[in-house]
């Protein structure tokens, strides 16, 4: 066997994993540098607040910038309680037995399930069963579901991370199981489910085919007037332009591209600077 060099064995280590790093960074960065010299000349004000006209060809995009942002708040609105929630009862709660062995892995096989599935159950469960109709919440409702198994992964980790000795300390005070979670344990776990959460975010803005079944439109004339409405959406309308107009300028395709990584950094940002803010705080 083949002794190396420490030290010639931690710099090829060094030289392997920078060109690991180079593969993941140089595609992203050359993808980025495409949209954005093709796309920055459509960016106008008049492109991001006004309708489509001309068959789309003309105008603006805000009713999808809206259509987007309605539905993905509504939709971490309502897997981030639920999901945390989950993961606090199987993490703090749930004894460790057959069945929590097969919900946790079923948990896990869930986030491996393509998106087309979730947007069929959607239309099956929300538009057709409980009549939502083609709508914002029956889309963020589908999106929720479908970011379900991420967030419980990552905040089961977040909350595995706390020492268990917080948790000794504080019972032996005579504090109760869930006020130790509540004023301990959360707090202390925040910043890595603030990460499940800016995961969620990254993947359902970008997510088309769930919102083709239940909660997109080709074309909406009139801004959403609440959460039944049928909407226009970045991805969604991104694909149609792309692909069923012809003659459809170059660059409003790339402008309207470069909106959504725009929206979907943007949403990103703020839960990263929450994520920071409550990892500064944090007392370990």
């Amino acid at each position: 066997m083949i002794k190396l060099n420490p030290k010639l064995s931690q710099k090829l280590s060094y030289v392997l994993l920078f060109c690991a790093t180079c593969l993941v960074i140089v595609p992203v960065t050359v993808i980025i540098f495409i949209i954005v010299k093709n796309g920055a000349s459509a960016i106008t004000w008049e492109f991001l607040t006004s309708m489509p006209k001309d068959g789309m060809r003309g105008g603006g995009i805000l009713p999808a910038i809206l259509g987007t942002l309605s539905i993905v708040v509504c939709a971490i609105s309502i897997a981030l309680p639920i999901g945390v929630c989950a993961a606090i009862y199987l993490n703090e709660y749930a004894k460790d037995n057959l069945l929590t062995r097969i919900i946790k892995l079923a948990i896990v096989n869930l986030a491996g399930v393509p998106s087309v599935v979730y947007g069929l159950f959607g239309l099956g469960i929300f538009v057709m069963l409980l009549k939502l109709g083609v709508s914002i919440i029956a889309g963020a409702l589908t999106l929720a579901i479908m970011e379900l198994p991420v967030i419980i992964t990552t905040a089961r980790g977040a909350l595995n991370s706390v020492p268990y000795s917080f948790r000794e300390v504080s019972l032996s005070l005579g504090v109760s199981r869930w006020q130790t979670i509540q004023y301990i344990v959360l707090p202390n776990a925040l910043p890595g489910i603030l990460t499940g959460a800016i995961l969620s975010i990254a993947r359902i803005s970008g997510e088309t085919a769930p919102i083709l079944f239940t909660a997109a439109a080709f074309y909406v004339p009139h801004l959403p007037r609440s959460v039944f409405d049928q909407v226009m959406a970045l991805p969604y309308h991104l694909y149609i332009i792309s692909t069923q107009i012809p003659g459809m300028p170059k660059n409003i395709i790339y402008g309207t591209a470069l909106v959504l990584l725009m929206l979907v950094l943007s949403m990103s940002l703020v839960a990263i600077i929450a994520r920071l803010y409550f990892r500064k705080h944090r007392k370990w």
